[in-house]
């Protein structure tokens, strides 16, 4: 079965959130654990999540990915950010995994000129502080496009900070198809040579999850921009191809384009019709 839905807001509560994904014709999403670029979380309401949990039951969804906010920077070598990046990772890996969220996943860093190796330490040392090791829940490194000093760009960065970190059980990865093709990966022709790569360097097993973009900008050129399925440089054929992978075809895709309800829905059929045919 094909897991797909969008990222999309919780601000009208879970149960909401929900049947719009129904509508949609979607059977999981991704949404942001707090405000993606401030520090605020508002608590749940005790009724709105049972509803959630029965409805995401029924419809039988698949996993569900919560994303961290942007403001958060382990990488950093300020110490306001990064304590305040350490209590942000640590909140809300508790206040998902008490939702039954089954990932949440993360902008490794940024190292902001200290350096990557300074970075690594610092992120795997956040991470340290904020696994208890009793999770439900998986915390998901996603792979960056290498825009600026950030951290993530190399499977080899994810690699070195699952192995400085205590319940690397714990951790798992998120591929951003955007983010790969951006930073040099060649997903396009050559994508089983990719996937041999990250199996090498961080393992297959530790592939969970995917989200679903296109990109704007041209191969290897290191930029965060986002394009539908199909609308961007990667295109529709190599994205279809790589739905359709062996490896690929039972993980959770997520979309993260700015579309409207209805065009959402569009395109998850546009999809599941090109993938499942």
């Amino acid at each position: 079965m094909l897991i797909i839905g969008p990222h999309i807001s919780v601000a009208k509560g879970f149960t909401r959130a929900a049947k719009d994904i129904i509508e949609m014709e979607g059977n999981t999403f991704q949404f942001f654990s707090r405000n993606p670029r401030g520090s605020n979380y508002k608590k749940y309401d005790a009724k709105d999540i049972d509803e959630f949990q029965r409805l995401r039951k029924e419809y039988n969804f698949g996993p569900i990915q919560a994303h961290a906010p942007y403001t958060m920077n382990l990488g950093s070598a300020d110490t306001k950010v990064y304590t305040f990046a350490k209590e942000v990772i640590k909140e809300d890996i508790e206040r998902m995994d008490k939702l039954g969220i089954e990932y949440i996943c993360f902008h490794p860093g940024n190292h902001v000129g200290n350096g990557i190796d300074a970075a690594i330490d610092q992120i795997a040392e956040g991470l340290n502080e904020a696994i208890t090791g009793d999770e439900n829940i998986k915390i998901l490194l996603e792979t960056m496009p290498g825009k600026g000093t950030e951290v993530g760009y190399k499977f080899e960065h994810l690699k070195r900070i699952m192995d400085k970190t205590n319940y690397n059980e714990k951790l798992g990865v998120c591929m951003d198809l955007c983010h790969v093709f951006s930073a040099g990966y060649d997903i396009v022709n050559n994508f089983e040579k990719v996937l041999e790569e990250f199996d090498n360097i961080i393992g297959i097993n530790n592939l969970k999850t995917i989200h679903l973009n296109d990109s704007m900008m041209p191969f290897g050129d290191k930029k965060d921009r986002h394009a539908p399925v199909g609308m961007g440089e990667i295109g529709l054929e190599a994205i279809i191809n790589i739905m359709r992978h062996p490896y690929m075809k039972d993980k959770p895709f997520y979309t993260e384009t700015p579309l409207d309800n209805e065009e959402h829905k569009r395109e998850i059929r546009m999809i599941k019709n090109l993938v499942e045919n």
